[in-house]
């Protein structure tokens, strides 16, 4: 689906170097009421020339390896603004004739900017000390010439440049993250003081413009959706009911035997759904599967496999349909967006038998440019229910990837920083996918878990003990998969966690709350919960927040009552370099 008919000419130009906050730029600079379109790095500036403003983005890779993205150098020498962010400073730096280097350690999450006092109008009224949200391992060591250094952090002494009399700006920081504090007054500099944009967008009252781009996009074609009961699928649904009508759309919910406790029966009670229960399909092949990526592939073909079922055994469409999808933005962008982007995690909804039918013209995803928060907003413009618009995000494989494996016995490990669990998750550092193993530490302290991720390499993401059953010393890391007895457990201790958060509130004051499964403990009790709060806007970036001592000692006290049960962990990780789910 594409809006480039229906939008203005863009005056903002994010050029994708491969990072996974791209959008997120974009989306930024709209909400600003500036419109901004998203272009492949080596666009040439010949196509780019309407442009009021140029922002290259943050991307996962070196300048200097080989096939590196890069942009057209004559961006930089026609009179257009740029700003370059992340891997955009260094690209930018690179390529006029400064040097970049790896770090001597890289920073992911938050860093403090001490950032000189200048008339540059990109730093207009944004002088002295703050909080920013850095994810980046090269620094650039030497600038072009021409340029000033204006801003650093205790680990980047080049946090920071300009040139203004070519209006040639860098940032080695994300000002497009809600974590940099002062972050969206950098954009609005950008955009109105050193480009002159107008205003010219609107992000609210979108619902006729979604509306009329499926039906573009549909045609005379009928519509079958998979409705998960979450925010996203059933706003799609919505849309896409109001944009064709009801005979022409529907929408059957899975019960994938990963679902949370009392979650089908909450569904069941939305209006034209229909329930196809594949508990067994769905467990039956993920039987012995342990790699998270494997996991999910898994089951975005399964879902592909009762989509072709149920269509044939009710007959609900004739050849002539296409598929609806409740995908955003960051299913996209995580999934790899572009040939340059790495792939932080494959989505159900981004599997080979989901690509084939985007490539045969058969999807139609109403809400692919739209954001958690902002498909809220959508949601409250259609009418729907604060209950449902208000519910914490859930992933779409559901349990299976809150519910870790491992394919071998093996202990912790004892380290002068703390002790190394080897159980893998994935994480974001420098834009990249990660998957390493798991250091805890042995207090709730979020400044030591990370610094220690910005210290050690081999690892990606710091819990500590809440409380455990045994020491950490004498459990073990089994070898184990995805039973239904595990699942169980988990969607047990999910459901403790749900309850308890709910009865006090706490579930309003976080953005989301996984439980994860880990398989350490001792031969009577196998597994250990991790509990993952945190806050966030729009998922793409968040912070681990704690919960006060009487309620964390209620829920694990709860938890530990729960057979198999072994202890109990909180996780520490901002994102990056952590992502919200484990897999």
């Amino acid at each position: 689906m594409s809006q480039s008919n229906l939008n203005p000419t863009p005056q903002i130009v994010i050029l994708d170097a491969g990072g996974q906050y791209c959008h997120l730029e974009a989306r930024k600079v709209r909400d600003l009421g500036v419109y901004a379109a998203v272009f492949p790095s080596e666009t040439p500036a010949a196509e780019i020339a309407f442009a009021k403003g140029i922002v290259i983005s943050g991307g996962p890779s070196s300048v200097y390896d080989p096939g590196s993205p890069t942009v057209d150098p004559a961006i930089f020498a026609r009179g257009q603004p740029v700003l370059g962010i992340c891997y955009g400073q260094q690209l930018m730096a690179h390529a006029l004739g400064g040097q970049v280097r790896p770090g001597e350690k890289g920073e992911y999450g938050l860093a403090t900017l001490d950032l000189d006092d200048t008339t540059d109008p990109l730093f207009a009224g944004l002088s002295g000390r703050q909080q920013i949200w850095m994810s980046h391992r090269d620094v650039v060591d030497a600038v072009p010439e021409g340029f000033a250094v204006v801003g650093r952090t205790e680990t980047c002494a080049v946090a920071a440049i300009a040139a203004p009399q070519r209006r040639l700006y860098g940032l080695q920081f994300h000002p497009e993250v809600v974590h940099t504090v002062r972050g969206l007054e950098f954009l609005s500099n950008f955009v109105f003081r050193v480009c002159g944009c107008q205003k010219d967008w609107d992000p609210r009252h979108r619902v006729p413009l979604i509306e009329q781009e499926i039906r573009d996009c549909v045609g005379q074609r009928s519509v079958f959706f998979f409705v998960s009961g979450g925010v996203d699928s059933t706003v799609a649904f919505t849309l896409s009911t109001r944009a064709l009508g009801q005979d022409r759309v529907r929408g059957v919910y899975v019960d994938t035997g990963l679902m949370r406790e009392g979650e089908t029966d909450l569904v069941r009670q939305m209006p034209g759904l229909a329930i196809e229960h594949a508990e067994e399909q769905f467990l039956g092949a993920l039987a012995g599967v342990t790699d998270p990526e494997q996991k999910r592939h898994i089951i975005g073909e399964e879902f592909v496999r009762v989509q072709e079922r149920v269509i044939e055994s009710r007959r609900l469409l004739d050849e002539n349909w296409i598929l609806g999808q409740g995908t955003i933005y960051p299913d996209t962008i995580e999934s790899g967006g572009n040939d340059k982007a790495a792939v932080i995690k494959t989505h159900h909804n981004r599997v080979a038998g989901i690509q084939k039918l985007m490539e045969c013209g058969r999807i139609v995803e109403p809400l692919r440019s739209f954001y958690k928060d902002e498909v809220r907003e959508i949601g409250r413009e259609l009418g729907l229910p604060a209950q449902l618009l208000d519910r914490h995000p859930f992933p779409g494989p559901g349990l299976a990837i809150r519910c870790l494996c491992s394919d071998f016995d093996a202990p912790v490990r004892a380290t002068p920083e703390g002790s190394i669990i080897p159980v893998h998750s994935v994480g974001v550092q420098g834009d990249s996918r990660s998957y390493a193993p798991v250091l805890a530490i042995d207090s709730l302290d979020h400044a030591r878990a990370t610094a220690l991720i910005n210290r050690l390499s081999g690892v990606n993401r710091v819990i500590a003990p809440v409380q455990l059953k045994a020491p950490l010393s004498e459990m073990l890391v089994r070898a184990c998969s995805m039973t239904p007895v595990r699942v169980a457990r988990l969607r047990c201790a999910d459901a403790i966690v749900r309850r308890v958060c709910h009865d006090n509130d706490y579930d309003r004051r976080v953005w989301q709350f996984p439980v994860i499964l880990i398989p350490l403990g001792t031969a009577g009790a196998p597994d250990s919960v991790v509990l993952r709060p945190v806050d966030s806007v729009d998922g793409m970036t968040a912070q681990s927040v704690l919960m006060e001592s009487p309620l964390l000692e209620q829920l694990s006290a709860g938890i530990l009552q729960v057979e198999g049960i072994a202890g109990v962990f909180y996780d520490l990780t901002h994102k990056p370099p952590g992502t919200i789910e484990w897999e």
